[in-house]
């Protein structure tokens, strides 16, 4: 067992080449990366990392720096489970979700990857390991590109080795979305796995209309058809829209998804491992999504959740959009006929361009 030492957060702004759009979001400009590394008495480290779409990341460091440092100091860092636990609940009060779990997220990932480096494994061996090969599709940012754009987007993603493509929905007017997807099917052709995401824009009603107006597109899924508080709506959509549900990725917690899962309110549970509480989370939340023969799916930071799913049996696809972060990390992900690699690297892999970062601090 080894004592934590050090405790050290980082804030960057990281501008997009492109800016991008989704339906609630609005346009994207840049987004926030925070950082923490941990240190053991050893001198040996953990790299972890959450990220927002360009606000609150200053309240997500200052969590990390000046709470949960002072919460774990000097703790045995290889007992995950009871650090977690403690984080959790001595920040519940004026947490349960927010800044408050993203800071948690991030440190949890900083603690697997410092055990992963000591125990010399990959992470996904350290996690039980099932198949490093995992399905992967690439997520597009692409609701305000034109039809033509939208496919060559599309092509530049295929011509990098994806094999499962995901774009938006939720424009003004349902045509418009029924006219996009028909013409990515008709692009793709059949059987080629597409999904669809509205990003929470709809009401109930509407959702189930455009669920039935996608039906003849064959969906993989239809991501965030409507807010993810609404558990009651998701159901309605479940049982009359005809199409696969995913979501999650706005949940925060393991007992979110367990109320989820036991409304039958989803396909695929869609956790993100920088927010919903990080590794612990995140596979508490597939084994209960196995336990209901549900497959299991992610959101961003694919260059962690790739060991996350490869040591899960009922995991389906990798989402990969990597924000921009691939010009400051050394290893990219891998694709090897459609699917994404998990590194054979000890803990999760990612070496951060420290120097390159600093330039970009916030």
């Amino acid at each position: 067992m080894m004592r934590m030492a050090t405790i050290e957060t980082g804030l960057y702004r990281i501008p997009l080449p492109v800016t991008l759009s989704d339906s609630t979001h609005g346009r994207i400009a840049a987004f926030e990366l925070i950082t923490c590394r941990i240190r053991d008495a050893d001198g040996a480290e953990g790299v972890g990392y959450t990220y927002t779409v360009g606000r609150n990341g200053g309240a997500v460091a200052d969590i990390l720096s000046r709470e949960i440092s002072e919460l774990i100091e000097r703790r045995e860092a290889d007992d995950t489970e009871a650090l977690w636990h403690d984080v959790w609940w001595g920040l519940h009060y004026g947490g349960r979700g927010g800044p408050t779990v993203l800071a948690l997220s991030a440190f949890d990932i900083a603690l697997w990857d410092l055990k992963a480096r000591r125990a010399e494994l990959p992470l996904f061996r350290l996690l039980g390991g099932f198949d490093d090969h995992v399905p992967c599709y690439a997520g597009g940012i692409d609701l305000d590109l034109s039809v033509d754009d939208l496919l060559k987007q599309t092509d530049g993603n295929l011509a990098k080795g994806f094999r499962a493509i995901k774009m938006k929905v939720g424009r003004p007017d349902l045509k418009s979305d029924v006219a996009r997807v028909s013409a990515m099917r008709e692009h793709l052709g059949d059987g080629f796995p597409l999904m669809a995401d509205a990003n929470m824009k709809w009401t109930v009603e509407e959702a189930i209309r455009a669920a039935r107006a996608l039906q003849p597109f064959d969906l993989t899924w239809l991501e965030e058809p409507i807010m993810p508080d609404d558990i009651a709506g998701h159901v309605r959509i479940m049982q009359t829209g005809g199409v696969p549900i995913a979501a999650g990725e706005n949940l925060r917690s393991l007992w979110e998804f367990k109320n989820y899962i036991a409304a039958g309110a989803v396909s695929y549970p869609e956790p993100d491992v920088t927010n919903c509480g990080g590794v612990s989370a995140f596979m508490k939340i597939a084994r209960l999504a196995e336990a209901f023969n549900l497959p299991v799916t992610s959101h961003g930071a694919h260059d962690i959740t790739v060991h996350l799913l490869a040591a899960c049996p009922n995991r389906s696809y990798l989402e990969a959009h990597g924000f921009g972060l691939d010009k400051y990390i050394e290893h990219p992900l891998v694709l090897e006929d459609g699917k994404a690699v998990a590194p054979r690297r000890a803990g999760h892999g990612i070496s951060f361009d420290w120097k390159g970062l600093a330039k970009l601090s916030a």
